[in-house]
């Protein structure tokens, strides 16, 4: 396990937003199916009411998405825990894309089990707040990038895993450029009424193989930087 120390800071809390509630949130993931220990644990150490404002704090260790502002949401822990658990299933990747840093929790998340992680948002302000986050809990394997996400990181690229965070009609074919051969894509994909879960993989001949997971609801892919 790869997991990265956090600071003694980082985990303090109380009352909804203590070690407890956290405790009671992976025992409530685990009984809907969350079963990689790697995920269950980084989720347990990971403090996610520093990624969400002050006035939901109360809110933090809820299976539910929340807001963020810009009209971003954080996703609810099981969708996040079922995305990283998706994209390790079969190894743990050296590097990681994120296409939609948002409140940064996803990508703090994958940065307690992959070694390098890399994520783009293109609104300016969040990736601010969550660069902040980022310093504030001693995360050190991750960087980040404001531009347009669907272009993805083409200068690191290849990558051995991508994950989105917002749903478009398909998966750009910039970022399907970027997954290395035998790389694994997860992403949501359909319009904002209808959504499935996708995980794609890339032969070493550069075939694609689609995988339902199941029903998703996220914000959509938009293209620009903001």
């Amino acid at each position: 396990m790869n997991l990265h120390a956090l600071p003694p800071s980082a985990l303090r809390g109380e009352g909804m937003t203590s070690q407890r509630a956290r405790d009671r949130l992976v025992a409530r993931l685990a009984e809907e199916g969350i079963r990689d220990q790697r995920v269950l644990e980084v989720i347990r150490q990971l403090p996610r009411h520093h990624f969400i404002d002050q006035a939901l704090h109360s809110r933090a260790y809820e299976n539910t998405a929340l807001p963020i502002g810009h009209g971003q949401t954080i996703s609810q822990p099981w969708i996040v825990a079922r995305m990283t658990e998706a994209l390790i299933e079969h190894g743990v990747p050296d590097r990681v894309l994120e296409i939609g840093t948002g409140s940064g929790y996803q990508a703090a998340v994958l940065a307690g089990i992959v070694p390098t992680v890399y994520t783009v948002e293109r609104i300016e302000e969040l990736l601010r707040q969550a660069r902040r986050r980022f310093r504030q809990l001693g995360i050190e394997n991750l960087r980040s990038r404001h531009d347009d996400g669907k272009l993805g990181w083409e200068s690191d690229a290849p990558f051995d895993a991508i994950i989105l965070t917002a749903a478009g009609d398909r998966v750009p074919l910039k970022l399907l450029d970027q997954l290395a051969p035998g790389g694994v894509l997860v992403a949501p994909v359909g319009s904002p009424s209808q959504q499935v879960l996708v995980r794609l993989r890339k032969s070493a001949d550069g075939d694609v193989q689609r995988e339902e997971l199941g029903p998703a609801s996220f914000v959509p892919l938009l293209g620009g930087i903001g």
